[in-house]
C-alpha cells in the first residue's frame, strides 16, 4: 500500500536536510523506534507496536538508498520482522524537502508491506494511523530543530589546566552531559487510529469479553 504524509518544520531547507540525515538525532522522534546499530548508511533498529493487549517488537535493518542534496530527496529502503512471530514490514521511503520562505515542507511518500496482525487494520487504518505518527514525529522534530546543540559550558580554570597563577588559561569548552532519552514507548495502534478502528473491532472486542465471563464462569 501506498502512505502519503505531509509536515512543516519551521527552518530552512538545508538546515532541516542536515537535521533529517542524522539518524542517530531524529530516530528517538519516531513513536516506538529505538536505534541499535549505526555503519555509515545503513542502520538497524526496533519498533515496539501495541494493537490492544498485544505487544509486538519488531527487529529491523534499513539503509539509504540515495541522498540528492542538490534536490533535497532521500529514498531509504527498510525491513523488519517480528522478533516473536511471523509479522514482517518492509517499506520504501521517499523524502522530499521543499523550500517555503524560512521553513520547510517535508513530503513523505511510503511504499509499505505489512503481515501479520497489523495487517488486518486495512489501508483506510492505516493511512491514518501513519497520518498521526507523522504529526507527533513532526512535533518532536521541531522541538529537537529549535532546541539545536547545547551550548558548551566554560569552566576551566588556570589551577585545572596547570597554568602559572596570574596567566589566562587557553579558553576550554566542556560540553554538558547529554540528557538520558526516555526508553521507547510502544505504538498503540488502537489510540493512534482512534474511532474507525473501535468501531471495526468492536464486534470482536465484545464477543471476547463474553468469552472470558463465561471462562469465569466456568472455573467457578
Amino acid at each position: 500500500m501506498k502512505l502519503e504524509n505531509r509536515f512543516t518544520v519551521a527552518v530552512p531547507v538545508d538546515e532541516a536536510w542536515q537535521v533529517l540525515l542524522d539518524v542517530e538525532r531524529i530516530a528517538p522522534c519516531m513513536p516506538g523506534a529505538a536505534l541499535t546499530r549505526i555503519e555509515g548508511d545503513h542502520f538497524e533498529g526496533t519498533v515496539k507496536v501495541k494493537v490492544g493487549p498485544i505487544n509486538l517488537t519488531y527487529g529491523g535493518k534499513a539503509s539509504f538508498v540515495s541522498k540528492d542534496e542538490a534536490g533535497h530527496v532521500v529514498v531509504i529502503d527498510g525491513s523488519g520482522k517480528e522478533t516473536r512471530g511471523t509479522g514482517t514490514a518492509k517499506a520504501l521511503i521517499t523524502c522530499r524537502l521543499v523550500a517555503d520562505g524560512d521553513s520547510t515542507q517535508v513530503e513523505v511518500d511510503t511504499d509499505l508491506n505489512v503481515t501479520g496482525k497489523p495487517a488486518q487494520f486495512g489501508r483506510g487504518v492505516l493511512a491514518e494511523v501513519s497520518g498521526k505518527l507523522v504529526d507527533r514525529f513532526a512535533a518532536c522534530l521541531s522541538e529537537e530543530i529549535l532546541a539545536g546543540s547545547p551550548e558548551p559550558v566554560f569552566a576551566a580554570t588556570a589551577a585545572d589546566l596547570g597554568a602559572p597563577e596570574g596567566v589566562d588559561p587557553p579558553a576550554v569548552s566542556v560540553a554538558p552531559p547529554a540528557m538520558p532519552r526516555p526508553p521507547a514507548e510502544a505504538i498503540d495502534l488502537l489510540d493512534a487510529a482512534g474511532a474507525p478502528v473501535l468501531k471495526r473491532l468492536a464486534p470482536a472486542l465484545a464477543a471476547l469479553v463474553v468469552l472470558l465471563l463465561l471462562v469465569r464462569k466456568l472455573r467457578r
